[in-house]
């Protein structure tokens, strides 16, 4: 970081900051020039707040010279982060993983029914909302515990690992308990205590990024994981929203290789919630695994028209196989595989 001084600041003034980021553990250099001074800043400047800073009147400009995050940063870290979901190995060079299930749990029955489908073609964790964030208040919230408890069961029978989201702090023993991925939803993106909560914790979490959320503001809601100590940290692209109408969300693809330089996490794709379209999710998926995405989670549904959330964006089991075989050989043309 580098803070630009005016000419006519005053010596205590510099002092007394130079002194006060010193004590947070940053090496300052000053450097004198004919017009103005400059303060060269190095080690871990998250901790400076850069718009207090710029509040100060004879600090003319503060400016970043590296990413604000620095637990996900491929700087401080080059080799990938592998994350694992109960034996399953997510990152790095391991096999591409694919995720199904329902958007929200329906009972045990049709849980157990999906879950047998979803490993058949070829998925390796079940998906399923028990606890459902909705925007209108009047639409189908989930089935709550009971809704953790019919996945459980289907994890049993076909030793698929859950994936499931957490929506606040007060279940998070009943998901570390029963969930194998907790998943962090877009709307809880830049919940702060919970990310916070979830980072003292030692499962994976899969964070989803929020719907206006630039790629800069998800990376650092990694950070609060991270930095509560918990490392194992799945990125989640599911769409943003933009003026388009076509699609549900906007699929931010470039997302992908820029996470891959920027940090060492793994990133998977959530076309279901960006395309908003069960006929646009094929194309898509598969153009995520050539961009070099590490997973993707996908909804199926043995009944997308009497799905009771998210019908118009499920796949039946049929196609959800089909893609499968599919992306299979687009995995292969860019050296990867599929589990």
């Amino acid at each position: 970081m580098i803070i630009t001084l005016k000419k006519d600041a005053l010596q205590n003034e510099i002092d007394l900051l130079i002194d006060e980021l010193e004590k947070l553990g940053i090496i300052v250099n000053l450097i004198q020039g004919n017009n103005f001074n400059v303060l060269g800043l190095v080690g871990d400047t998250s901790k400076v707040d850069e718009q207090r800073l710029k509040a100060y009147e004879w600090i003319k400009d503060v400016t970043r010279i590296a990413a604000p995050y620095k637990l996900a940063n491929r700087m401080f870290h080059p080799e990938d982060t592998i994350v694992d979901v109960s034996g399953i190995k997510v990152g790095g060079n391991n096999p591409i993983v694919i995720i199904g299930g329902p958007c929200a749990v329906e009972g045990l029955e049709p849980i157990i029914s999906v879950a047998n489908k979803v490993k058949d073609a070829g998925g390796v964790m079940l998906r399923g909302g028990a606890y459902k964030p909705r925007t209108s208040p009047y639409a189908f919230q989930g089935m709550g515990y009971e809704g953790i408890l019919a996945m459980k069961e289907a994890s049993n029978k076909t030793k698929l690992p859950i994936v499931s989201e957490l929506m606040s702090a007060d279940k998070i023993d009943e998901f570390v308990e029963n969930v194998d991925l907790i998943q962090i939803g877009a709307r809880n993106m830049q919940n702060f205590d919970l990310l916070k909560a979830v980072g003292k914790i030692n499962k994976p979490i899969l964070l989803k990024r929020g719907l206006s959320a630039t790629i800069e503001e998800w990376i650092m809601s990694a950070e609060y994981i991270m930095a509560a100590g918990n490392p194992n940290v799945i990125l989640c692209e599911r769409g943003i929203r933009t003026f388009e109408k076509y699609t549900r969300n906007t699929l931010d693809l470039a997302v992908i290789p820029i996470i891959k330089e920027r940090t060492h996490l793994p990133i998977i794709i959530d076309p279901s919630h960006a395309a908003g379209d069960y006929k646009l999710i094929e194309s898509i998926s598969l153009a995520a695994i050539a961009a070099g995405a590490d997973g993707l989670i996908i909804e199926v549904h043995e009944n997308p028209s009497c799905a009771w959330s998210d019908g118009a964006q499920s796949l039946k089991p049929e196609k959800f196989k089909t893609l499968i075989e599919k992306a299979k050989k687009v995995a292969n043309a860019v050296d990867r595989e599929i589990l």
